[in-house]
């Protein structure tokens, strides 16, 4: 009999190779038995070489998405349409892990725990944080609560979530629109917008290194001008 796997964990990856190699090391090392897919979307030679030599050391598949769209990076369209399919078809919540997050042993064994106690949910997150842990982008905006579970109609982010198996039962990512880059919002919302509810989990602390494998956009912080310049110039980062 093969591996009964709890669930499907999927990593989009775009060079930052550092990063993406820690983030597939803490997967690994996952209290629960999980199939890990990192989804390669045109990082460079080194980055790809890199990707599969690494499979030998630890258990993850590896899909170049140059081998299944000529759709140039970013393809998150495509990851999560993939991935939806894989997900139904085994049955399995749908957990993305981006590669500039570190979660720990037990993250993904407390997110599916949390979903299972709760069967309403569409999706749960697990709240990022900075080296010093403390709740850091994308999060900013509940790092004032006080308590540890959040219920919330505000978009959750792909850092560290898990979408049920019922949601994505629900809703056809094939709807998807076309013309965006980023899915988390249009997604977060539409769960909610069906009946399902959204949860982040204050406790659940993931290490969040923001845009590890996009530099350019730490613009938006350190120079919001030119971040929104190449935003509508180049038709960047469209959400």
């Amino acid at each position: 009999m093969g591996i009964l796997y709890k669930a499907l964990v999927v990593t989009p990856v775009k060079n930052a190779i550092e990063n993406t190699l820690a983030t597939i090391k803490t997967i690994a090392a996952s209290d629960l038995p999980i199939l890990h897919i990192v989804y390669n979307d045109y990082s460079d030679a080194i980055t790809k070489q890199t990707l599969i030599d690494n499979l030998k050391n630890y258990s993850y598949e590896l899909i170049h998405l140059e081998d299944i769209t000529s759709t140039p990076s970013p393809n998150y369209k495509i990851v999560l349409q993939d991935a939806q399919k894989k997900a139904l078809k085994m049955g399995l919540d749908l957990i993305i892990v981006e590669s500039d997050v570190e979660v720990k042993n037990n993250t993904i064994k407390n997110l599916i725990s949390f979903k299972n106690s709760n069967t309403k949910t569409g999706m749960v997150g697990a709240v990022t944080v900075d080296y010093k842990d403390k709740v850091n982008f994308p999060y900013l905006k509940f790092k004032d609560e006080k308590k540890d579970i959040i219920k919330t109609n505000r978009s959750l982010s792909f850092c560290c979530t898990l979408i049920s198996n019922n949601y994505l039962q629900a809703y056809d990512f094939m709807q998807l629109d076309e013309s965006k880059d980023w899915f988390d919002t249009v997604i977060s919302h539409k769960s909610t917008e069906i009946g399902f509810e959204n949860y982040v989990l204050m406790k659940e602390t993931v290490l969040h290194k923001p845009h590890g494998s996009r530099p350019w956009k730490q613009l938006k912080y350190t120079n919001p001008l030119k971040y929104y310049w190449l935003k509508f110039t180049k038709g960047r980062d469209k959400i």
